[in-house]
């Protein structure tokens, strides 16, 4: 890989880099299968990522006609990266071994170790005979929708083929590593004005948000839309507050300190609750949930815009579920994504039935929504919420930081990429962008 990088950092061309030989073995953070009981018997926040992530020299894979090698400079820390290494809710071997009984590809995958990651920035350095649009020595992104084009239901909309996956959690190969094999529907252009980590940490949560919100898909915000955004300085809410001001609605952002108060006003949203200084408490006990907190977070709201929302961003899952639902106005939609607190979620049904809102599942993005959204960081009207990076050899320690929430926004990772700040290759954009605007999840976390 010394020699691949070396070619990058020297401008190679494309067939340059297609000449050099790809190396049998990289280097990759990875679980080992024989490890999925270490944290038997322990509560969640109590798992330690740092003790089951590894990384080390992993087998290159052979590559598929429809596959890709990508160089990876940089990736990123997303929460399935976390809920892999404490293998909850489930191992994610049992991925795997599904994935392994579809034939002779599929069969690489089940190995007794899972290269984990499911974002990745770097170079094109070989494709499979039936790639046609990107080719050795391309700049690319990677989403993590992995799905072929064999399912009928797949091709109205790709997250709902039977066989979706999601790339470096329920796949092999992942991004956090040297190396990494994807579909060549994984690619997209790399944005140029952002370095290898800035543009590396958008693309999973980038394109939720962007589903979630934008899309026929998702919600289907409109123009006047008041849109409550739960963790709104987090990975995903942060970009949710900015796909609800660039789309002219009226964000009201949820955090969890004075702190981030700061970073979501800087961001532009001006009705901001801080839930630290609000104390609320929707759960009187493990199986209880107070009514009267869900009244004063609605009051609170009304007290900040004039109005109940007209969509809830949840991701939260249990401990606010219950919430969203209750305050979403009459006729409002809740959209959800994940469950970060809890799957098993509870909610007083007759909020939703008799008012007539709307639970809305969603789950990434499919090629088409993961593409617009990369379009428009390439434009510089997304910015990347990059808030802190580490080594590789630190991935542990980044998951870490993910699992009890001790970050802003998205946490990089260098891989090839031995320094920050490179990969800058449209300076002038970069420029009229604004450098404190595309650092400013950086700055805030100092």
């Amino acid at each position: 890989m010394r020699e691949i990088l070396e070619a990058i950092q020297a401008g190679a061309s494309g067939e340059e880099i297609s000449q050099l030989p790809i190396p049998q073995h990289y280097r990759a953070a990875f679980v080992r299968k024989e490890e999925v009981g270490i944290f038997e018997g322990l509560a969640s926040q109590e798992k330690d990522p740092r003790l089951s992530l590894h990384v080390g020299e992993v087998a290159t894979p052979e590559l598929a006609p429809d596959e890709a090698y990508v160089a990876v400079m940089a990736s990123a820390i997303n929460f399935n990266t976390v809920w892999s290494a404490i293998f909850e809710p489930i191992s994610t071997f049992a991925f795997l071994e599904r994935l392994g009984r579809e034939r002779k590809w599929g069969a690489r995958h089940n190995l007794p170790y899972h290269v984990v990651g499911s974002d990745a920035s770097g170079v094109v350095v070989r494709v499979g005979s039936a790639v046609r649009n990107f080719k050795p020595g391309d700049r690319v992104v990677v989403h993590c929708n992995y799905v072929d084009d064999q399912d009928p239901d797949g091709h109205d909309d790709s997250m709902m083929a039977a066989n979706q996956r999601i790339w470096g959690f329920e796949s092999n190969f992942g991004g956090l590593a040297d190396l990494a094999l994807v579909k060549a529907n994984q690619l997209m252009p790399k944005p140029a004005h952002l370095s290898w980590e800035e543009a590396a940490c958008n693309a999973l949560t980038n394109s939720t948000s962007y589903r979630m919100l934008v899309s026929r898909n998702g919600a289907q915000m409109k123009q006047g839309d008041t849109v409550f955004i739960w963790g709104a300085t987090g990975g995903l809410g942060g970009y949710a507050v900015q796909y609800v001001l660039n789309g002219g609605g009226i964000p009201v952002g949820v955090v969890s300190s004075a702190a981030k108060v700061k970073l979501l006003k800087d961001l532009g949203c001006e009705a901001v609750i801080d839930r630290s200084e609000a104390r609320y408490r929707f759960w009187k006990d493990e199986r209880t949930q107070d009514e009267s907190e869900w009244r004063r977070l609605g009051k609170d709201i009304r007290s900040l815009v004039g109005q109940d929302p007209d969509i809830v961003f949840e991701h939260p899952g249990r401990q606010t579920m219950g919430a969203s639902v209750f305050i979403a106005r009459r006729g409002g939609t809740i959209v959800t994504c994940a469950a970060t607190t809890g799957y098993m979620i509870e909610y007083d049904n007759r909020h939703l039935w008799m008012k007539l809102k709307t639970i809305k599942s969603s789950h990434f993005a499919n090629y088409k929504e993961a593409w617009e959204a990369n379009r428009l960081v390439c434009r510089g009207v997304i910015q990347p919420t990059l808030s802190m990076v580490f080594p590789l050899e630190k991935v542990g320690e980044a998951a870490y930081q993910v699992h009890h929430n001790l970050h802003e926004g998205k946490i990089g990772v260098l891989c090839l990429s031995p320094e920050e700040g490179l990969g800058i290759d449209d300076p002038q954009l970069r420029a009229k962008v604004g450098e404190d605007r595309i650092t400013l999840f950086r700055r805030h976390q100092g």
